[in-house]
């Protein structure tokens, strides 16, 4: 069965990635800002596959307009075997704790109903709706969340929601992210079952009892051994070998350091607090960029970490480069903004799974 993805709100395309990792075909990109667009295509610049339907910076909004839709794809009614679906994450600082915090009534609030409206609209096959935790356990965001549920029920979807945290999926980053997934009870049937989290690859409970480091001093260049007993390809460390850091095109994109003698007395995994946090080698990240100045120090460098080192910390693929000509700051915020890559192929195949179901015949019933 041919599967199509329609990718709203791509940003850097971190998300989208994890779904082609997973054996999906994305045949339409949509970023309204045209630095992240053409980001995401130089990233992708050696790779074969260009989307059938191209690369669109348009509003989203002019994709609820009927002659707009019908103009950019023909064809999209005429499934005859073919399933559609929509993935996306409308810009989510409005429902974060340590954002913005204004909700729905927020500029990027609003796009999560335009999102929503999309959708029902629109009516894909299968859809995946990712954002912050926030919106999710904050009160104040919870009775929207609530309602956009509601208004994918009526509109004949099955919904299945969880908070998935990337360390579980191999990601050296304990992130949550919120993911709401829907599949039209037309095509899978009206007892869908989709288990999110199938295909994690550890227990948060069995990450967290592990023998983690927690301060080393601060050694410029200083040795230091691996522990015993942690998983090794959650920690920093060993992203940066993987993914050949220091000789990443990216590897020099780095923050310039003034407070000199301020940084040296900051110990190797001192990560609390909002300012100058120190990674630690042996151990995940916290995050993997929050902010312009604020930028993650590194283990045992005297400076921060590189644009290449965050990419790491995201799970992004070595060969995966951002262009020159970008502020620092527009490049770490495109890293920070996506979605851990292995993380998005974990929820992907995830949907996999249930698309599989169906194309072997069977049902997706309880």
């Amino acid at each position: 069965m041919d599967v199509e993805v329609f990718s709203f709100f791509s940003g850097l395309g971190l998300l989208d990635l994890g779904f082609e990792n997973a054996g999906f075909n994305i045949v339409f990109v949509n970023e309204y800002d045209k630095r992240f667009l053409n980001a995401y295509q130089y990233a992708r610049r050696n790779k074969e596959h260009i989307p059938i339907y191209g690369y669109s910076d348009k509003d989203i909004r002019e994709y609820l307009l009927d002659d707009v839709w019908k103009y950019s794809f023909p064809s999209y009614d005429k499934r005859n075997g073919k399933l559609i679906g929509f993935i996306g994450g409308p810009p989510c600082p409005d429902f974060s704790v340590a954002g913005k915090n204004t909700g729905k009534d927020g500029a990027n609030g609003h796009l999560t109903s335009i999102y929503a409206d999309l959708i029902v609209k629109r009516k894909p096959d299968f859809f995946v709706f990712e954002n912050v935790k926030g919106l999710y356990q904050t009160k104040k965001h919870r009775e929207f969340y609530d309602e956009i549920k509601r208004r994918f029920r009526r509109a004949g979807y099955s919904l299945f929601d969880s908070i998935e945290n990337a360390l579980e999926y191999g990601v050296p980053q304990y992130r949550s992210r919120l993911f709401l997934l829907g599949f039209s009870t037309k095509v899978f049937g009206k007892k869908t079952v989709c288990t999110i989290g199938a295909h994690k690859k550890y227990n948060l409970n069995d990450i967290l009892k592990m023998p983690w480091p927690t301060l080393s001093p601060f050694v410029v260049d200083g040795k230091l051994d691996c522990p015993h007993g942690i998983a090794k390809d959650l920690t920093t460390q060993y992203w940066f070998d993987m993914n050949k850091v220091e000789t990443h095109p990216n590897g020099n994109d780095i923050f310039g350091v003034k407070a000199y003698d301020k940084y040296k007395s900051i110990p190797e995994g001192a990560t609390v607090g909002k300012s100058f946090k120190r990674l630690h080698r042996w151990r995940y990240a916290p995050t993997s960029a929050y902010g312009n100045n604020e930028v993650h120090l590194h283990p045992y460098k005297m400076r921060r970490i590189s644009v290449a080192e965050a990419l790491a910390l995201q799970s992004v693929p070595a060969e995966f480069v951002l262009p020159t000509g970008l502020s620092l700051s527009l490049k770490f915020k495109m890293v920070g903004n996506g979605v851990p890559v292995l993380l998005s192929q974990g929820i992907a195949s995830d949907v996999m799974d249930v698309i599989q179901k169906i194309e072997k015949g069977g049902t997706n019933n309880a």
